[in-house]
């Protein structure tokens, strides 16, 4: 089974979806960590999307490893969904331990990576359609 490594027209890879949603899981945590200040429920949007934002995490590096072996990718995408894991990795961990002062900005880091990492896939994709599609 070949894992779609490039786009066809008017759809999205793997590796462009997962990308989506570990930055849309990044953006949720960033509005819960201002709910935390405000609402009694925010402790726990911000535990349930840590676990969705770490999970995205590897659904990425899943997506990069499956448009790379099978699907004849640039293993590249591996590099940078090998640094998120390891970002998220830190993250949660300062999370637990209750340090603000390097959880938040990391987690701002992590966010401008992710629309930045975002931009490059789909930038990729509409490049390559303008250049087989005038």
């Amino acid at each position: 089974m070949a894992v779609q490594a490039t786009p066809v027209q008017g759809r999205f890879t793997f590796v462009q979806v997962s990308i989506a949603l570990q930055t849309l899981a990044i953006f949720f945590q960033a509005a819960t960590a201002g709910l935390l200040l405000s609402s009694s429920h925010g402790e726990a949007l911000h535990g349930v999307g840590a676990r969705v934002m770490y999970g995205a995490s590897m659904l990425y590096l899943l997506a990069a490893i499956l448009a790379w072996r099978p699907g004849g990718g640039s293993p590249r995408p591996i590099l940078y969904a090998s640094g998120f894991l390891v970002l998220a990795s830190a993250q949660v961990l300062l999370g637990i331990a209750h340090k603000p002062s390097l959880h938040v900005p990391l987690g701002v880091l992590m966010f401008g990576l992710s629309v930045l990492d975002l931009g490059r896939v789909l930038f990729t994709r509409s490049s390559s359609h303008s250049a087989t599609h005038p």
